[in-house]
């Protein structure tokens, strides 16, 4: 169950935000039922890359044995 401010990792790319899968961001709010989430996905520094309303299937829970890693945002035209 994924509730209100637990990290959640993207199931698919979303080029629009330049979000790819894998990455981290964090459930600000949930919707009734867990049918929807509000994410925010944020760089290194805090800044926020996008705050997206995902449903269930965009979004999994964080493994307990999986390994964060970095990359660089590849740059989304305004």
């Amino acid at each position: 169950m994924i509730r209100e401010l637990d990290p959640v990792v993207l199931t698919h790319d979303i080029a629009g935000h330049g979000l790819t899968q894998g990455d981290m961001g964090c459930v600000v709010h949930s919707y009734k039922n867990g049918a929807a989430f509000e994410v925010e996905f944020v760089t290194a520094e805090g800044g926020t890359v996008a705050l997206l309303t995902l449903n269930r299937a965009d979004v999994r829970p964080v493994g307990g044995s999986e390994v964060l890693h970095v990359r660089e945002r590849a740059r989304v035209a305004a």
